[in-house]
């Protein structure tokens, strides 16, 4: 027993499979009436009738009476003549499709004679075309020889002193002839050398002989040009003919070149058109070789043909007419769910367990908040000492003597109450009231 009462019983486990069971059985009997939905269509109707059965839980011998059903299904009257009609023309077709496979024994007995089917062709007879190969390309001429050397430089020489001194020779006597004309000339005149007149004439005269010289050498670089562009002009022309050769001798490989290829052209075409009439050769004898298969095939499919017509017309005979049977529609049920009864009983435990538990831990709380005055007040249990005392179950509500109205009620036991049957739990302070140990009075749930 605990604070506040005992704790909730178990729930039988067989016991609740046997609930559990009556109640699946139960809502299965129900879906399976609910389920089967008669029905009535234009072709005919679907009935459901049921029969019990006896079934016997192993578990707790319990007998339980099942519905077991039977599905009937009927024609409409027009498809109930229909099918009558049927079956009298099947059995006639059976009848003419019995005598008619009579006639199989022969049919069947002798194999297909296939003497008289036209000659395939032969592969032996058809050639494969031997082929004329390519000739290899013409060796075509690549060089022209040397195109002759060609003048880079000409025999000129630069070097215009001998020029120069040629005229140099030419002009100095004549010079010197006019100086000292000049020089005597101006001693006749009265002037003095060293004079400024007679040195003025002196460089005159000296001037007009470098004007001289300079022109002498004018003349001589003119004439070297003259000569290096005589020069110039005949390698030129050399060169010039040079080059026509060469260009004269190309055009002549060129030429040849251009006739080899032509020829090797030529060569070329009358190869391709000699394998184009071998390809023409084997084609046709190969468009003649599948004639002729196509020509024996057509004859035995024919053949066969006549000697499989017997048999398909007496398939058919047998295969007869059919009778349109009723088409029912698939009905909407709600099915009834099965009642989780098992869980049910598990959860109502469970629920009174928890409420058991928190009623213990209410109180365990309650007495554990005691707690809070130093050991003082945790046993003073002496009705004395209470005010406001309410009993609840086993136990008291209470306020002790100076405390609020508003304070929170407290919950225990009477020290005098418990005293009768407990003494060794209960002891008197020097205050003269009583005390209870709890932790005495509870434990284990009784006495020792």
């Amino acid at each position: 027993m605990g604070l506040y009462g005992s704790a909730p019983e178990a729930p039988d486990p067989k016991e609740t499979a046997s609930a559990q069971t009556a109640t699946n059985i139960g809502t299965a009997v129900a879906n399976n009436v609910m389920g089967n939905v008669n029905q009535v269509t234009p072709d005919g109707s679907l009935t459901y009738t049921y029969t019990t059965q006896k079934w016997t839980d192993p578990l707790s011998g319990k007998v339980y009476d099942l519905q077991v059903p039977t599905a009937t299904q009927k024609l409409s009257e027009n498809q109930q003549k229909i099918k009558d009609q049927t079956d009298l023309a099947e059995i006639n077709m059976a009848t003419l499709a019995r005598t008619q496979s009579g006639k199989l024994n022969d049919l069947l007995g002798s194999p297909i004679d296939i003497s008289g089917a036209p000659a395939g062709g032969k592969a032996s007879q058809v050639g494969l075309p031997q082929y004329q190969q390519f000739a290899s390309g013409p060796n075509l001429q690549t060089s022209v020889g040397n195109a002759g050397n060609i003048t880079n430089s000409y025999n000129v020489d630069f070097d215009t002193s001998r020029y120069e001194q040629a005229l140099m020779d030419r002009l100095n006597p004549q010079i010197e002839r006019d100086r000292s004309a000049l020089e005597t000339r101006l001693v006749n005149q009265g002037l003095q050398p060293g004079s400024e007149a007679y040195n003025r004439a002196i460089d005159e005269a000296s001037r007009q002989s470098n004007d001289a010289r300079i022109a002498a050498v004018l003349n001589a670089g003119q004439e070297q040009s003259r000569l290096a562009g005589l020069a110039r002009d005949q390698a030129t022309f050399q060169n010039t003919a040079q080059q026509q050769q060469f260009g004269q001798n190309v055009t002549s490989a060129g030429f040849s070149n251009d006739a080899k290829q032509q020829m090797f052209q030529n060569n070329q075409s009358t190869t391709a058109a000699n394998n184009a009439l071998k390809d023409q050769t084997f084609n046709a004898q190969t468009a003649k070789f599948n004639l002729q298969n196509q020509e024996r095939a057509q004859f035995l499919n024919e053949l066969y043909a006549k000697r499989n017509q017997p048999l398909n017309e007496i398939t058919a005979l047998m295969s007869g007419a059919q009778v349109n049977n009723p088409s029912f529609v698939p009905t909407q049920s709600n099915p009834m769910p099965t009642v989780d009864y098992a869980g049910l009983v598990q959860q109502d435990y469970a629920n009174k367990v928890g409420a058991y538990n928190a009623k213990q831990a209410n109180m365990q709380s309650l007495f554990g908040g005691m707690l809070g005055f130093g050991g003082q007040l945790a046993s003073l249990s002496d009705k004395r000492a209470k005010k406001d005392i309410k009993k609840v179950g086993g136990l008291y509500e209470y306020r002790y003597r100076g405390e609020g109205k508003n304070a929170p009620k407290r919950i225990g036991v009477m020290a005098q109450e418990v005293e009768k049957i407990r003494p060794d739990a209960v002891s008197k302070g020097s205050d003269g009231l009583r005390r209870v140990d709890y932790g005495l009075l509870f434990k284990a749930g009784k006495r020792k």
